[in-house]
């Protein structure tokens, strides 16, 4: 029996459509909207908690990626980084904007991860829920790195590029969420008696 797995383009059809995109081809815009979409909806709707917020945010997003499409340049980082890039720095000034966050449901997660993650590993283990709330207590720089590691499956250098951060600090970031998860799952777990 075959499995029939959905892929997304190519990097090359994605250049191709930047490409067409920069010179002014609706279509090739409206299939790059099409194609990031909901990743990118789903990265806001877990960066600013709650519906509304990320709808007008990804609106804005896509936005700024009209108006700012020639400036864009093919380089260490896929197209895509470049709109996470510019989600973030939308969803940052939202909340120095606001001060505010207001979570209001579950977020969905993205549909195009085949494999299990290391995020889907430790929600098995430990559970969902508690997953979450020990990712919340994560500062949010932390959570950031998590979120575009393990959900959306980012490379470090993308998302030293999407968070205007060095490589390193991303690794660094990654590795102190890990250990204080770690020792938060460790703390949380019944004592054993011999």
């Amino acid at each position: 029996m075959t499995e029939i797995t959905q892929k997304g383009p190519s990097a090359a059809e994605i250049r191709k459509l930047v490409e067409r995109g920069q010179q002014g081809d609706r279509a090739a815009l409206e299939e790059l909207y099409l194609i990031h979409f909901d990743r990118i909806y789903s990265y806001l709707h877990m960066t600013v908690g709650n519906r509304h917020d990320a709808e007008d945010l990804t609106t804005q997003t896509f936005l700024r990626m009209l108006e700012s499409i020639r400036k864009f340049r093919f380089q260490s980082a896929p197209f895509s980084a470049w709109l996470f890039r510019i989600a973030h720095n939308l969803s940052m000034d939202h909340f120095r904007a606001n001060r505010r966050w207001h979570p209001e449901e579950e977020v969905p997660e993205p549909l195009d991860s085949a494999e299990r993650s290391a995020e889907d590993e430790a929600f098995q283990s430990i559970g969902r829920q508690s997953m979450l709330e020990l990712i919340e207590s994560l500062s949010q720089e932390q959570q950031q790195v998590l979120t575009l590691k393990f959900v959306f499956n980012f490379s470090n250098a993308e998302a030293a590029t999407i968070l205007d951060k060095t490589e390193g600090a991303v690794k660094s970031l990654q590795h102190r969420a890990l250990v204080s998860l770690q020792k938060q799952i460790a703390g949380a777990a019944p004592d054993e008696e011999s």
